[in-house]
C-alpha cells in the first residue's frame, strides 16, 4: 500500500517548508501515547536516520522510518479547515478504533 497525500496538505507542507527555510520534508511517525496506545507524531527533517524511507508526493517528501511504515502503510495524509479549526488529518486504513477525544489509536 502506497503513502498519499491530498493536494491541500501538499501545499501546506510546501508552505511550511518555504517559511522554516529549510528541510529535507515531513516526518511521519508514531509514539506510545494516550489511552488507545498509539498517537501521530509530525516534525520537520533535517537529517536522515539510517531506517529511514523517504515518499516523494507532488514534490514533498515524506520521511518515515521503518518502525512506524508498518502501521502508517495505506493512511493519507489531508490538511482540513472547519470554522476556525485547521489541522492535519489522518486516514489511516489500519486503525481499528480511536480513543474518544481523537488523541491516539489503536491497530
Amino acid at each position: 500500500m502506497a503513502i498519499t497525500m491530498t493536494p491541500a496538505a501538499a501545499d501546506r507542507v510546501k508552505s511550511f517548508l518555504v517559511n522554516r527555510g529549510k528541510g529535507l520534508g515531513l516526518r511521519l511517525g508514531l509514539r506510545t501515547s494516550g489511552c488507545s496506545g498509539m498517537a501521530y507524531v509530525i516534525e520537520f527533517v533535517d537529517t536522515l536516520n539510517d531506517d529511514d524511507e523517504i515518499y516523494t508526493i507532488d514534490d514533498v517528501n515524506i520521511i518515515i522510518d521503518a518502525k512506524s511504515f508498518i502501521y502508517l502503510q495505506g493512511i493519507e495524509l489531508d490538511f482540513v479547515k472547519e470554522g476556525l479549526n485547521e489541522g492535519f488529518q489522518f486516514n489511516n486504513p489500519n486503525a481499528k478504533g480511536e480513543c474518544g477525544c481523537g488523541e491516539s489509536f489503536t491497530v
